[in-house]
């Protein structure tokens, strides 16, 4: 039986994560490096992957591929694998990580444009990646697609509907991709509670009273989805596919 390092060792393993140049992308990005792999870095900013893709190289020796993408645009994905595997020649791990939820003050100023870009990006993008890069891992005989969801998907709030609606989307998505894809590759989703990241200095006053009904009293630094995301990533989660895992501080 391996023991917890050989578990949780992702070394020659190349992982991708979407949204990986800040915030809960950021952590994993560096969590899947300091395990052994070799990591992808995707996001809107190009400076801001090239800038984490060199830290990553200086502080671990792992090779790092900085790559702009927007994930809601169908047309730069293919774009984005393919230069992973020119650069690596294989994927294990996928983490569809980037979202966005946009300020509105009521549901009926939620304009056309705005509920097409939330669900282009936290939705749209994922289904077509995890298709992409889900297909090309079970033909290569494994692989772990990791989305990332929001508590929002199951507890909606009034100023949230776009991104709640994404994300009780991208729970359902989950499940049917891990049956599209076993069992070679497993699908599994961390539900994200609320983390202490860029997003959260946008939060209203009653977000922040809203803390203290979780069971740990306080919202998360983002270093904390680290121990989900190499379970999910490794070989420790084996047996769990198809798994929406609440990552959330004990909410009510």
């Amino acid at each position: 039986m391996a023991g917890p390092g050989e578990l949780f060792d992702l070394t020659g393993r190349v992982a991708l994560v979407t949204g990986g140049s800040r915030g809960l992308g950021r952590e994993m990005v560096r969590a899947f490096a300091a395990a052994g792999a070799d990591v992808v870095i995707a996001s809107r900013r190009a400076d801001a992957c090239a800038e984490l893709a060199a830290e990553i190289e200086k502080e671990t020796g792992r090779r790092a591929l900085a790559r702009a993408c927007h994930v809601g645009r169908w047309e730069e994905l293919d774009g984005l694998l393919d230069a992973t595997y020119a650069e690596f020649g294989k994927l294990d791990v996928l983490v569809n990580n980037a979202g966005l939820s946009p300020l509105y003050d009521r549901p009926v100023d939620v304009t056309e444009a705005l509920w097409d870009k939330v669900l282009d990006v936290n939705l749209k993008g994922p289904f077509r990646l995890s298709a992409l890069a889900g297909t090309r891992m079970a033909e290569a005989g494994g692989g772990s697609i990791i989305n990332i969801s929001s508590v929002a998907a199951v507890r909606p709030g009034a100023d949230v509907i776009p991104y709640a609606a994404a994300k009780a989307g991208l729970n359902s998505i989950t499940v049917a991709f891990a049956h599209a894809f076993g069992p070679a590759v497993r699908v599994n989703c961390i539900m994200a509670g609320p983390f202490l990241t860029d997003i959260s200095r946008a939060w209203q006053e009653e977000t922040h009273q809203s803390l203290g009904r979780l069971a740990l009293g306080r919202a998360g630094d983002p270093s904390e989805i680290v121990g989900a995301a190499l379970y999910l990533a490794s070989d420790a989660s084996s047996f769990t596919t198809g798994a929406i895992i609440p990552v959330d501080g004990g909410a009510p």
